[in-house]
């Protein structure tokens, strides 16, 4: 059984991912035009599955007397910086937006199956939420992908 800092740490890796997305789809929401109504409430509820799955892991970090992180990830802050230079000069299309979001979700889904290799001496009910969330995310970049190619297929 690994011990409760090794749970702690990895627990808040994945609460920062989760941070990531929060700010992330946020920031989609804001950059999708008006009359795209589906998928500002789309973005919405996965930034919101976000905020619950935040607050599971936070929970059990405080269970195993840890401080739950509250900050984003580097790479998901240079990725940020990066998408909004880029949105600087290419404007914010639905396209655009769209491929951002499963990039984001791509990262997600890494982090979450290293959680997951990390989980293998975790006590049972810590390894099985870190599957169901890493299962609800995985629909999330289903979603987002089937979005992606379809509107790829309306503006070709």
């Amino acid at each position: 059984m690994k011990d409760n800092k090794e749970i702690v740490a990895v627990l808040n890796d994945l609460i920062k991912i989760n941070v990531d997305r929060i700010t992330g789809y946020e920031k989609a929401i804001n950059d999708l035009d008006s009359s795209e109504v589906m998928l500002k409430t789309l973005f919405s509820q996965v930034s919101e599955d976000s905020v619950d799955i935040k607050g599971q892991l936070s929970e059990q970090v405080i269970a195993l007397g840890g401080e739950p992180a509250n900050e984003r990830t580097l790479p998901g802050a240079i990725y940020q910086t990066w998408m909004d230079v880029k949105a600087t000069f290419s404007g914010h299309d639905t396209g655009s937006t769209l491929e951002a979001c499963e990039f984001g979700e791509d990262a997600a889904q890494k982090a979450y199956q290293t959680s997951l290799k990390a989980s293998d001496e975790f006590p049972a009910d810590i390894k099985h939420m870190i599957s169901s969330q890493k299962n609800l995310l995985k629909m999330s970049h289903d979603l987002i992908r089937t979005q992606r190619d379809q509107h790829k297929e309306i503006a070709s």
